[in-house]
């Protein structure tokens, strides 16, 4: 990275009422901002996403399914409290944000939805470790809400409960959606497959560390949010086959880069080994200067100023690039954010 960058660099100004507030109509139905390989910006529209892949890339989603995370209720005292589940980390055991005029010492019991009390064990840095008088999955299906960005005004709903999730989704444990991929319909899917674009998936279990801007100016100085995640020998050699036959890998969503860039870094062969399988917590902190080992290219949606997702697409793209697709962005009326519109953004020829 380069030592001149400060947070400062990534920011940028944007109209409130450019912030999605609930989806498009239609899975697909959003735009497109196709950032190619020269640095050009195009406006598209997302099932367009189709004419710009190739026979024999390599489509890798994120698989992870949103839980009910987000749970209210009271103390003993009778203040209300707030638990918003970060991870799961035995069955009937969690780590959890809570909210609370008083934060809640170790033995304290949550009344929660109304219908069951958590304990409170101790903490666990900002977090909460709670033990849950049942499966946390269980409970969580029967009484918790949908955990929307903090950006979304609304309270989740029906409609929210369905779209803030992808088709794909089928492994329960993140609290935001992999956005990139809510994009996605089971049309778009066939269209891609008979292409002949190959699809693969990774499990990465986004946590609410995803939406908080980077707080320290000097960049360095960021401790990244950790994040489980696990990459299977499927993936492995659906890679291995995208190489031998030319294909791109690209990736659905800065979520399938941490997993896959994390599961290079993590090879215990080297970084510049053939990747293998790989599992556990990733602090991965992609900044502009990281060099990319696994990705070619990256459909993913418009970032929070700030935001260390913003760093990842301006280390792929260039600085410059994505500060002027972002620009472009906001003068043509995108939509922002979670249930906003989308980029292709294609690896540079030459990065500035």
């Amino acid at each position: 990275m380069p030592s001149s960058l400060t947070v400062s660099d990534f920011d940028y100004t944007l109209p409130p009422e450019l912030i999605a507030q609930t989806p498009a109509a239609q899975r697909g139905g959003s735009r497109l901002l196709h950032l190619d390989s020269a640095g050009a910006l195009h406006d598209r529209q997302f099932p367009d996403l189709a004419t710009l892949l190739r026979p024999g890339d390599l489509l890798v989603f994120n698989d992870t399914r949103v839980i009910k995370a987000r749970l209210a209720g009271r103390k003993a005292s009778g203040g209300k409290v707030e638990v918003l589940v970060e991870r799961i980390v035995e069955p009937r055991r969690a780590l959890a944000h809570v909210r609370a005029s008083k934060s809640p010492g170790a033995g304290t019991v949550l009344h929660l939805a109304e219908a069951f009390g958590a304990t409170v064990l101790g903490r666990a840095g900002e977090l909460y470790d709670l033990q849950f008088p049942a499966p946390v999955l269980d409970l969580l299906d029967a009484h918790g809400a949908t955990p929307l960005p903090p950006y979304i005004s609304h309270a989740a709903d029906a409609t929210d409960e369905s779209r803030y999730q992808t088709v794909y989704a089928r492994e329960p444990g993140a609290v935001a959606a992999p956005t990139a991929g809510l994009h996605f319909d089971q049309a778009m899917l066939q269209r891609v497959d008979d292409l002949g674009v190959e699809r693969a998936f990774v499990t990465l279990h986004v946590g609410a560390g995803t939406f908080q801007p980077v707080r320290v100016e000097n960049l360095d100085d960021h401790i990244m949010h950790a994040e489980w995640y696990t990459v299977n020998q499927a993936v492995v050699d659906a890679i291995a086959r995208a190489r031998a036959r030319g294909g791109r890998v690209v990736a659905v969503g800065t979520t399938s880069v941490r997993a896959l860039e994390s599961a290079a870094a993590q090879n215990p062969a080297g970084p510049q080994a053939p990747l293998a399988p790989t599992q556990g917590d990733t602090q991965l902190f992609i900044t502009p200067g990281y060099q990319y080992r696994v990705i070619d290219a990256l459909v993913t949606n418009f970032h929070l100023p700030q935001s260390t997702l913003l760093m990842l697409v301006s280390a792929l793209a260039g600085i410059e690039p994505i500060r002027r697709a972002y620009a472009h962005a906001v003068a043509q009326r995108y939509r922002f954010f979670s249930y906003g519109d989308a980029m292709f953004i294609e690896s540079p020829i030459s990065t500035p």
